[in-house]
């Protein structure tokens, strides 16, 4: 399986940035997905997930700003950013698996950068 995100890039304080991941090779339709950060020194955090049906659950800290969704027809998932803080600045992975509860372990893409300027 392969993911693959795009969408990153450098973004003033309030301004919006849209995160793409193409999956191939597993039958997308049916996993679980989400993005995770990793800030620098920081451990990788789960923001934002979506399961096969659609339900979708969020960290606190970006509940309302970010939306993640999926198109299954296109193996693809995003993640709408909008109203980005300076602590949103990390690497952004998408990560797609079987199962909610062991996302940790599925597949990862290479990440992408984000970086929120003040």
């Amino acid at each position: 399986a392969s993911v693959v995100e795009s969408g990153g890039g450098l973004v003033q304080v309030g301004g919006s940035l849209r995160l793409s991941c193409e999956v191939s090779g597993r039958t997308f339709s049916n996993d679980a997905a989400g993005w995770y950060r990793r800030a620098p020194g920081n451990r990788p955090e789960l923001v934002a997930s979506i399961l096969y049906n659609g339900m979708t659950d969020y960290k606190d800290s970006v509940l309302g700003r970010f939306t993640i969704s999926r198109d299954n027809a296109k193996n693809s998932l995003y993640l709408q950013m909008n109203r980005l803080r300076p602590e949103d600045t990390a690497v952004y992975y998408c990560v797609v698996g079987d199962q909610l509860a062991t996302l940790d372990y599925g597949t990862w893409g290479q990440g992408t950068q984000v970086t929120v300027s003040s």
